[in-house]
């Protein structure tokens, strides 16, 4: 690597750095980065704005945006108040059940949809589950974004890695599904088995909460049914285009922008203060975050590392497997995972390629799914979701840490990238 690789990873890692210990504020030290780049030439105008592989993915900060306009909307009709309390009463108002129906119901959905989305419907139901009844919302919030980057493991459209993994391997949504989902059914119990362990003591029982709760009626809740139904309607046609999105020929995020301007125009509602409730520094800070990982690229950082990874165990493909797995979930933890993964899609490809390119060689395109998809678990900024639901939590006045989160993310994605290991023997290697 040149002189101008090794300053862009001394710019990235001391912002890194930064973010972690939250000195500063992450929007600022993002943006710091980025400028910092863009300033030493590690990256450029071209590269940052316009580039697919080393730029700011607009698909993932419009989909953001235009999904964020439709649960601004959303938040104004009382639905969310009314799946609060239909969920508290299902559950009795225990607490670790409910936690538990959060989980099952994020990680399908995020199997079904991508799981950004996913956490923008979810967490505002779950703070008003909590406030309902006085327990701490902070590991319920956590709990969900880990379903959802693990349900979002199961099929091509639930994390963005996968559909750039598909593209290059030729792999189909069926594929997906029989391969991974399996594996993440089994990842999702697991997950509620150590939520039950790590966060024991968020599971107060008030009764007299759970009481005034269950005396509540949900339609008490509906402020606008006119809305609802309005609101419904586009929320539906947007996740039926989400999953027909390659028959349509239309980006994710030009969905989710239709929906969201169609939806605020015919609401009726002052767009001004729907506006407010888009998480906008979030947005700022995937922006200054994707320049940065965009220095990475267009430096050849991050192909350098995994063309070094990869060509020590370039024939032997069981080790290749271990070491792609583990690799991948480690950079995705440090790194956002969609650059990494488009970085090492034809890497991976000629790895196929050299070991046959037959069925069995491609468990390297599932070691690195598990590991790009699994590794975003890892820290508060290794997946988008994580970062969302941090901006949702801080803008509701129950600030997650960098280390609040990590502390949890990390002992969840060792154990399932531990489990993964067996997993990828048992089904590629032992019959």
């Amino acid at each position: 690597m040149g002189a101008l690789a090794w300053i862009a990873v001394a710019v990235f890692v001391v912002a890194y750095v930064l973010i972690a210990t939250e000195k500063i504020n992450r929007v600022a030290v993002a943006l710091g980065g980025a400028s910092i780049m863009l300033a030493l030439g590690a990256t450029n105008a071209e590269h940052a704005f316009f580039s697919e592989d080393s730029g700011i993915d607009w698909n993932v900060i419009f989909l953001l945006l235009g999904m964020m306009l439709i649960v601004g909307v959303l938040k104004r009709t009382g639905l969310f108040e009314y799946v609060a309390i239909w969920a508290a009463k299902k559950a009795r108002g225990r607490p670790f059940p409910i936690m538990v129906i959060l989980i099952v119901v994020t990680g399908v959905v995020s199997a079904a949809l991508d799981n950004v989305t996913t956490v923008l419907l979810v967490a505002p139901v779950t703070l008003l589950v909590c406030d309902r009844l006085g327990v701490p919302p902070i590991p319920f919030l956590i709990a969900e974004v880990l379903a959802s980057n693990i349900g979002g493991t199961a099929t091509l459209v639930g994390d963005p890695p996968n559909i750039i993994i598909a593209s290059r391997s030729g792999l189909t949504f069926n594929d997906f599904l029989s391969v991974l989902a399996p594996f993440v059914l089994v990842v999702l119990v697991v997950l509620v088995l150590l939520c039950r362990i790590m966060f024991r003591k968020a599971f107060r029982y008030d009764a007299e909460r759970v009481a005034r709760v269950m005396a509540l009626k949900e339609r008490d809740a509906i402020r606008d049914r006119r809305l609802v139904v309005l609101s419904l309607i586009v929320l539906g046609a947007v996740l039926v285009a989400f999953s027909l999105h390659t028959v349509l020929h239309l980006e994710p995020s030009v969905v989710a922008m239709l929906g969201g301007l169609l939806l605020l125009a015919a609401s009726r509602l002052d767009a001004t203060d729907v506006a407010k409730d888009v998480e906008w520094p979030t947005l700022i800070f995937f922006a200054g975050l994707f320049v940065m990982v965009g220095g990475l690229v267009t430096t050849g950082v991050v192909d350098t590392l995994a063309r070094a990874a990869t060509s020590a165990v370039a024939d032997k493909l069981w080790p290749a497997t271990l070491l792609l797995l583990w690799a991948s979930a480690g950079l995705s933890a440090i790194v956002d995972n969609i650059p990494y993964v488009a970085t090492m899609s034809p890497i991976v490809a000629e790895l196929v390629e050299a070991s046959g390119g037959n069925d069995k060689a491609e468990v390297l395109w599932w070691a690195l799914a598990l590991g790009a998809d699994l590794g975003g678990n890892a820290t508060a900024v290794g997946a988008s979701a994580n970062v969302v639901v941090l901006g949702i939590a801080e803008r509701a006045g129950h600030r997650i840490t960098f280390w609040g989160f990590t502390k949890y993310g990390l002992i969840v994605t060792v154990i399932s990238v531990t489990l993964a290991v067996p997993y990828l023997w048992l089904r590629f290697f032992a019959f």
